[in-house]
């Protein structure tokens, strides 16, 4: 890709954003504007803001690298980010506009009154915010290291600086305009090059990719290693290299790769010709690797993967509803019925976009197969519009991509703040307003900014996939018995939150530190939702059964609240913090 382009592409974006967040210092004046924009946008605006903001790097990076490493097995992460606002439709969206709270602590509090309830789902929103935050941090590294080289913390760090300009300035009321013009963009981004990307893959006589094998070059293609790595070669391969090749230093030589194991040094340089297999690093080889790409479930990067595929149902379909940056945006809507209305509009909006996301996939595994070997699955989206059309018009393509994932990490990066920043201010600073929301945005973003300079280089989507986890572990039994069982008490929900949010943001950590690495140990750390969702559900049914003496006293009125439409309370939603 062009770095001049690119860079413009990024620019423009960050611009925009900048502008839009300073328009909403001119509109934002109260608390309530800051939380909620004084819960008067309009359902057609709003879902426009939810989408863009949910669709994250995970979403427009992440998912086609996964679709190219490991298959149609990866449909299930766009099937669930989409499913899971069906769940919120039916279950969720009305019931909890019409609680008038700002944040998901502030409905554990109203619905169990309970100080202990809030502080613990407080804990939990701010630890699925920088989870969720990595990845976005992590996708803005990756994209400034493509165009320019630079190391991968600087794009985090960019982001961060952006992001917290943007959130201090406007908050909610600032977010919703970038958000929605970010949705369109983000579309734009992949729906015009995709077109091109189409045309030219036709051009070429639609060749396909090597399904059920190992992928091969297409195209005679040269590929830096930037770090070292041992790789398994499964046909010999004749290739030439520039650096170190089995501790054997090579400058332009021919040298042939023979089956078997190879180590090759950070900076080589190798050509692979027309045709040959794609060489795996050892950690995408042997019973793990992709070798059933348009089967499922026949062959899986986990060990055990019926197991980790229901995994990914769950926590994707039941993770949604407890998003703290997608929970918030619901307080906006003047009412139930616009929040019903904005969950429908937001349903067509992801399901146009995640239409795109297989044939980035599909056109990744048949042009860019390198990234298999670099481990940059994740860069595909970036890297088509160069490797099939090149020149000005690849060049502009690939500005075009940029800007829409930049686009992808700021949008949802700032709603993660927005939401984190939330409960920092209400619940860890003093209450002295607005000021103070504006000192927790700092801490809200420099936290995962500084744990992204140390974590792994685990793929966006996966990262997301565990923050969906504790989401689905912790809030969707909150919000789900909190809404619709009477019986559910304080002590119930503490313990839920524990064991089962706590017990799955454990595992999570351990999974992003790589504390385990294989075994039915690891999948089941890598995949908690199986068996946290359940405990969880148990643990809040069970101990509320045990202690149905402490059932809050007003949970007859706040029901009503919950589930009559606002005409037939005749009254006001009640005060917030």
């Amino acid at each position: 890709m062009n770095q001049t382009y690119g860079i413009v592409g990024i620019s423009a974006v960050v611009l925009a954003t900048a502008l839009l967040g300073a328009l909403g210092l001119r509109v934002s004046r109260t608390t309530s504007d800051f939380y909620v924009a004084s819960r008067n946008v309009a359902p057609r605006l709003n879902a426009f803001a939810v989408s863009g903001e949910y669709l994250s790097a995970a979403s427009f990076l992440g998912i086609a690298g996964l679709l190219l490493a490991q298959g149609v097995d990866m449909l299930w992460f766009p099937i669930g980010y989409t499913a899971g606002f069906l769940v919120l439709l039916a279950f969720v969206a009305a019931p909890l506009r019409r609680s008038g709270a700002y944040t998901l602590p502030d409905f554990a509090e109203a619905r169990l009154e309970s100080r202990a309830v809030r502080r613990i789902a407080g804990v939990l929103v701010v630890g699925i915010g920088w989870l969720y935050l990595l990845p976005q941090l992590r996708g803005a590294g990756l994209t400034l290291r493509l165009l320019t080289g630079a190391p991968g913390w600087l794009g985090g760090l960019v982001v961060a600086v952006v992001v917290t300009a943007a959130v201090a300035a406007g908050g909610m009321r600032s977010i919703t305009f970038v958000q929605a013009f970010q949705y369109w963009l983000k579309l734009t981004a992949l729906l015009v090059p995709v077109v091109f990307l189409l045309l030219a893959w036709h051009a070429d006589r639609g060749p396909a990719p090597a399904w059920d094998d190992r992928p091969v070059f297409h195209r005679s293609t040269e590929v830096r290693v930037d770090r070292p790595l041992t790789v398994t070669v499964e046909e010999a391969a004749r290739v030439t290299a520039t650096g170190a090749v089995d501790g054997h230093p090579l400058r332009g030589a021919a040298v042939t790769l023979t089956e078997g194991r190879h180590r090759i040094g950070a900076g080589t340089v190798l050509r692979f010709p027309s045709g040959a297999r794609v060489p795996l690093p050892d950690r995408a080889s042997g019973p793990a690797a992709p070798s059933s790409w348009a089967t499922p479930l026949a062959s899986s990067r986990e060990q055990h993967g019926l197991y980790a595929t229901y995994g990914l149902i769950l926590a994707t379909f039941l993770g949604t509803m407890g998003l703290p940056h997608v929970v918030v945006r619901f307080y906006t809507n003047p009412d139930g019925r616009a929040a019903r209305r904005t969950t429908v509009i937001v349903l067509g909006l992801l399901g146009a976009f995640y239409l795109l996301m297989p044939l980035y996939g599909v056109l990744g595994r048949l042009y860019a197969p390198d990234l298999l070997l670099t481990g940059d699955t994740d860069a595909a989206v970036l890297v088509l519009p160069q490797r099939l059309i090149g020149g000005a018009g690849g060049d502009l393509l690939g500005a075009l991509v940029a800007g829409g994932a930049c686009a992808a990490f700021l949008s949802t990066a700032s709603g993660l703040t927005m939401s984190v920043a939330g409960i920092l201010a209400q619940d860890v600073l003093p209450a002295l307003g607005v000021r103070h929301f504006r000192l927790a945005v700092v801490p809200a973003i420099a936290v995962p900014a500084a744990a992204n300079t140390v974590v792994g280089d685990l793929p966006v989507a996966d990262a997301v996939g565990l923050a969906f986890a504790v989401s689905a572990s912790s809030f969707c039994p909150l919000l789900l018995l909190g809404i619709w069982w009477r019986g559910l008490t304080p002590p119930g929900a503490v313990a839920g939150l524990l064991l089962g949010g706590g017990s799955a943001l454990a595992a999570v950590t351990s999974t992003i530190a790589g504390s385990v690495s294989s075994g039915w140990l690891h999948t089941l750390l890598a995949w908690p939702a199986v068996w946290s969702v359940p405990v969880g559900f148990a643990a809040m049914v069970l101990t509320s059964l045990a202690t149905r003496g402490r059932v809050p006293p007003g949970t007859g009125v706040t029901m009503a609240r919950l589930h009559l439409p606002e005409t037939a309370l005749h009254g006001h939603e009640p005060s917030t913090p």
